[in-house]
Formats: C-alpha cells, structure tokens, sequence
C-alpha cells in the first residue's frame, strides 16, 4: 500500500492535479472578494471550497501514507509541515472563535505554490538564510542613518523644519531617500541657504543607498548559492543511483591522487628533463 501511495504521490500527474487544484483555489478567493458574485452564486463558492478541501485532505492522506509505516518522517520536511498545517487549519469551522483562523487559512492555501515548485522553494529557503547574515549590515544601517539624522538635524532645522525639525522627522526624511524618491527635492529646499548641502545628500544616497544596498545584495546571493548547494545535495541524496554517482566521484578522485603522486615521484634529468622508463629505446644519432 505504502509503495503504491509513493507511486502515485510522486507521480507527475499527481503533483499537477495539485497544482490546478491551487490555482483553482485562487481563482475562487479572488471571486468571492465580489459582492455581486458571492450573492449569486455563493452556494456553487460553498460546493467548490468543499470538494477542495477534500482533495486537499486526500493528497496529505496519500503523502502520509507514502511514509508508512515510520510516518514521523513526513514531518522532517519542513515544507511538509507547512502543507499539513494549512490543510489542517483550513478544516477548522469558519464561525465562531476559530472563524478568522480558518479564513486565514483558506487563504494560505494559494501560497503552497511555493511548496510544489523547487525553484520557489530555493528563493525562499535563501531569503530566510538571509535574515542572520543581515543583522550586521542592518546595524551598520541604522547607524548610519542615526550619525546623519542628527547632522541634518542640527543643519536644516531652521530652513525645513517639517522635514527637519525634529530627529525623528530627520529619519524618516533618510529613510525616504533610502527609496531614491523626492530626495533632489529636500535637497532643493535648503540648497539656497546651504550651497554646499549637496556633499551631504550626495555622500548619504552614495553610502546608505550604493554601498548598504550592494552589501543586502551581496549577503542575499551568497546564502542563494549555499542554498543551491544544499538543493542540488538533497537532489542528489535523492536519486536513484546516488550510491552509484558517489562511488565513480570516489574514483575520479582517487585517480587524480595517484597521477598527483605519480607526477611527484618521476625523476628528472640532468638538464630537467624526464627520464625515459627502462627499455625505452633510446634515439638514433643523426647520420653525418
């Protein structure tokens, strides 16, 4: 029973009737979102919900059942996890306490787009290894933003005070020139009192745009490469003939060592060249 579940479970008829099912489930949440719709055909909205939930029910049944009997290891995947919860939390009643709980949820459905296609998976799998890496950068961010809210501050107050006026305005007058939106203009209203105003906007949108960006951009497609390494592993730990692809990468390397030690242990001769093995001939002397 449990092979034939893997069967169908991985079968690429299975995975598509899935994902219409999920763009079907799209489809009717943004119908219902019509007032005119819903009143007319709400109990054809109602009959739909329900056979998808049910489909929805029997592919988690089938993927479960693929693991049997050691289910638990369904849940070492922590995109399975995430499809078990939301078709779990999705069978919750929709009135009462639990109401926006299960609305939520039938709408948490659409993103398990991002559970089926791999690539999604990656993109996701890198922006949540990204979030540690970028906790420097986000100090170093915010520092800056800081050193130059005070300085614009003390500079501008009197000439654009709803700009400028108080710290908090200063930031977050930075932070909407973090966006390179209007930035030319609160540099044009206090450029005529301030001619050289311009090193300071310049060398801000230069250091806090340029250079932090670049480095957000720099942390993101590091953790993406890692993350197509542990991709293209679990790719491979997967595969059929893993055992068989790790034993010919074991030999390549064992036949690189020995030409290594090979190269290293010829000798050489007198003039640097190698010397011939034994009952190599050697060559004629040219007639004269």
């Amino acid at each position: 029973m449990s092979a034939a579940a893997r069967r169908v479970a991985d079968s690429a008829v299975f995975q598509n009737i899935v994902l219409g099912v999920i763009l079907l489930t799209a489809a009717l949440l943004g119908l219902e979102t019509s007032s005119a719709l819903a009143e007319r055909y709400g109990p054809v909205f109602e009959a739909a919900d329900l056979i998808i939930q049910v489909i929805f029910v029997a592919e988690i049944a089938i993927r479960l059942l693929a693991y049997w009997p050691r289910v638990n290891r369904f849940f070492l995947d922590g995109w399975n996890v995430f499809d078990f919860i939301v078709v779990a939390a999705s069978l919750l009643p929709q009135a009462g306490a639990f109401a926006m709980v299960a609305r939520l949820a039938r709408l948490m459905r659409v993103t398990r787009l991002v559970s089926i296609f791999p690539e999604l998976r990656l993109i996701v799998t890198t922006m949540l290894r990204s979030i540690p890496s970028m906790g420097h950068v986000l100090m170093m961010l915010s520092l800056l933003l800081y050193v130059y809210g005070v300085l614009g501050f003390h500079l501008f107050r009197e000439q654009d005070p709803d700009r400028w006026g108080t710290l908090g305005a200063a930031l977050l007058t930075l932070a909407q020139m973090l966006t390179l939106e209007g930035w030319v203009e609160v540099q044009a209203a206090v450029l005529d009192d301030y001619p050289l105003a311009w090193v300071y906007f310049l060398s801000f949108v230069f250091f806090a745009v340029f250079v932090v960006v670049n480095l957000f951009i720099a942390v993101v497609i590091n953790n993406l490469e890692a993350a197509k390494g542990e991709h293209q592993a679990e790719a491979d730990r997967r595969n059929p003939h893993h055992r068989l692809l790790e034993a010919i990468e074991d030999a390549q390397e064992r036949l690189e060592r020995l030409e290594a030690l090979l190269r290293e242990s010829r000798p050489e001769g007198p003039r640097g060249a190698a010397r011939r093995p034994r009952g190599e001939a050697r060559p004629s002397a040219p007639a004269p």
